[in-house]
């Protein structure tokens, strides 16, 4: 019997969408007599009604591509049951187009705010398969999302490289790594690249106990300083300010987080400081090898669970094993860096500073 799978890439673009399409497409193509179409730009091409019928040879030669063959956008989920100037329903017009394109599934591929959206279609009654992907590991129930291997391999490779030209100028460098409200990628490159000091938002910071690791390495035989500091990192004071009074001080301010530790440390030191911000770098590209690994397994899982008819479920990687949880289960639930997390325990032990 033919199966009809439509597929969305939704959110930011990371490394590995491609991998992933590939992996459910051909896996699907192989098991079951399967017809894909291709929704564009995430949940507004849903919305609009914008597709195309895709071919076999559109998945062929896209494992190592970065970004999305789909293309994607940002379709906020506290959004999708605002009706605005448009007058469309959102989730009426989702589920129409759904239902015209005769589809028995949809795969979303995407984070958070992709899954949220997710579980929603699928208690509105369509049939519908996530797969986790952001470069921020913030997904709950699974190790890991595919995208972030990438991601930390181009931070460490920044953090790597400015190591020689801050011990080459003696300088303090603050490289600022993507991630506002979770900390995995920076915590995970800043161990990589041996930073001497990491910022994570889950972590509040006392700008004075950084000062103190700066000065103490001015006076050594290093002379230099590494901080990798996430973009959502803040210090004690900001921490606690609700949400809106946090980003209306930074707009205010006109800085970013790796600028003001920056300017803190040379108010505070007199140090040479410098920020570094790699930004949308951290998202392009092509997937490495774990990525594409990851990605292939992910998506050969979601056509296993399609041909066994399992609909309102996620993939996930938990103890080096594919499974796959409720959408219901982990839908808003975001995966924060525990205090007592291994990595941090790690970083701690190697004698590195997570400023508090």
């Amino acid at each position: 019997m033919k199966k009809r799978i439509g597929i969305l890439t939704s959110g930011g673009d990371c490394p590995g969408l491609n991998a992933a399409i590939r992996g459910v497409t051909r896996a699907a193509y192989e098991m079951f007599d399967a017809e894909i179409i291709g929704i564009h730009d995430g949940y507004r091409g849903l919305i609009e009604g914008d597709y195309q019928v895709m071919t076999r040879d559109q998945f062929s030669g896209i494992l190592t591509l970065g970004g999305t063959i789909l293309g994607t956008a940002r379709t906020p989920f506290r959004n999708m049951r605002v009706i605005g100037d448009d007058n469309v329903d959102k989730v009426a017009a989702m589920k129409k187009t759904y239902k015209d394109l005769k589809l028995d599934c949809l795969v979303t591929l995407g984070g958070n705010g992709t899954h949220k959206t997710a579980n929603l279609l699928s208690e509105e009654g369509l049939n519908v398969i996530g797969l986790p992907k952001t470069i921020d590991n913030d997904l709950y129930g699974t190790d890991f999302t595919f995208g972030f291997h990438t991601a930390m391999d181009i931070a460490t490779d920044v953090i790597d490289r400015i190591h020689t030209t801050a011990a080459s100028h003696g300088r303090c460098m603050v490289i600022e790594v993507m991630g506002n409200k979770a900390g995995w990628l920076t915590l995970y490159s800043g161990v990589a690249g041996g930073a001497d000091v990491i910022l994570i938002p889950e972590v509040p910071y006392d700008i004075k106990k950084v000062a103190k690791v700066v000065e103490a390495r001015a006076k050594s035989n290093k002379g230099f300083t590494i901080i990798a500091v996430a973009e959502g990192a803040m210090d004690k004071e900001e921490a606690k300010m609700k949400k809106k009074e946090r980003e209306a001080k930074r707009a205010a301010e006109h800085y970013s987080s790796s600028a003001a530790v920056a300017q803190q440390l040379r108010d505070l030191v007199g140090v040479e400081a410098r920020n570094v911000v790699p930004g949308h770098i951290q998202r392009g590209g092509a997937p490495s090898a774990y990525d594409r690994v990851l990605s292939t397994q992910f998506g050969v899982h979601a056509a296993e669970l399609i041909r066994d008819d399992v609909y309102g479920v996620t993939v996930a990687l938990k103890n080096n094993t594919i499974t796959h949880n409720a959408l219901k289960d982990i839908a808003g639930v975001p995966k924060l860096v525990p205090a007592d997390d291994q990595m941090v325990a790690t970083a701690r032990m190697m004698g590195i500073s997570l400023g508090d």
